[in-house]
């Protein structure tokens, strides 16, 4: 029996729309081709497959039956189709994945653990850039996906928001501010401030915060990147308002970590990728991962520890910071 998969497909697309014209359409084929592969079924099983007039097409007995028989053919060599390419996908490939600095620690060890484990030959290049570096990554395709706390206003890249952490001050343990339970912004406008440049996406998000408030900090030290000012801070330059998962661990012995309020400043992590563009099975799967391990938890990242009373190193002792 001589008819192949194409001729198959022109079939069951006539018998659903019950139009050559709406057929040749859906196929992009002129009504002729389409024609033509009809004829060509139609013969190979020796049989009408439809009754056609100037107004209608209609299935003859024979090819009602045979519509739900080829439609199932169709389905069922999809399926396994899709099944191989699947199975060639975990076995060998190579995904790219951008994201701040920050994000790699909290989020990316976790997934990339049960990735390893469920798929261990696909290779994973982790770009770890500022945040507008990420954005343009992905909006290239240089990256198939990101974690990046910009984006979400972007018209060509879908943002998820998967985690909220508010942006606090990081001083040393031994500053007058180190006690308190919470610090407004306004009271920084008095002390030696350190920030991040304006090209940084954390300053757009501070910026565009406090645009509205008459008291504002004033900054004495600017460095291009979040992960740069612990150190200072801990050296006893001054002190910085930075996002809570740029800043050290809870129990580190020289710096503290207070709330800061009127406003609540925060930033939203969030897992972009190029609107309209379908990722890879395999980047599919990570993306997958890391969206589940944060399922539920988009509300604000933990209040650090309160300050121990614990002397503080001298200044200057070098300091181990995460990044931002």
């Amino acid at each position: 029996m001589n008819f192949d998969l194409s001729e198959l497909r022109a079939f069951v697309a006539v018998a659903e729309l019950r139009s050559f014209h709406l057929a040749a359409e859906t196929l992009h084929l002129s009504q002729s081709a389409l024609s033509r592969r009809i004829g060509k079924l139609e013969r190979a099983l020796g049989v009408r497959l439809f009754e056609r007039t100037t107004r209608r097409v209609a299935l003859t007995a024979v090819g009602r039956d045979f519509s739900h028989k080829a439609r199932y053919l169709i389905d069922d060599l999809e399926g396994y189709l899709l099944g191989i390419r699947e199975l060639a996908a975990t076995r060998m490939g190579e995904i790219t994945v951008a994201c701040v600095p920050s994000a790699v620690e909290y989020f990316l060890p976790r997934a990339l653990l049960r990735y390893q484990a469920r798929y261990p030959n696909i290779r994973v290049r982790i770009v770890g850039e500022g945040a507008t570096e990420v954005l343009s990554s992905v909006a290239r395709g240089e990256a198939e996906f990101g974690l990046n706390y910009v984006g979400a206003q972007e018209t060509d890249i879908e943002f998820l928001p998967i985690l909220r952490e508010p942006f606090v001050l990081a001083c040393r343990r031994d500053h007058p501010l180190a006690s308190r339970r919470e610090i407004r912004w306004a009271e920084l406008a008095d002390v030696q401030f350190m920030t991040v440049a304006r090209t940084s996406g954390n300053r757009l998000v501070t910026d565009l915060a406090l645009a509205g408030l008459r008291v504002r900090p004033r900054w004495f030290y600017e460095v291009r990147h979040v992960s740069m000012l612990p150190p200072l801070v801990e050296a006893g330059l001054g002190v910085a308002a930075i996002p809570r998962l740029a800043m050290p661990a809870a129990e580190h012995s020289a710096l503290a970590s207070i709330p800061l309020v009127e406003p609540t400043v925060t930033r939203t992590l969030g897992l972009i990728q190029r609107r309209g563009r379908a990722l890879s099975p395999p980047a599919q799967r990570l993306y997958a991962l890391i969206e589940e391990g944060q399922r539920g938890d988009t509300e604000d990242v933990p209040p650090a520890k309160m300050p121990s009373a614990s002397p503080a190193p001298p200044p200057g002792r070098p300091v181990r910071a995460r990044h931002a």
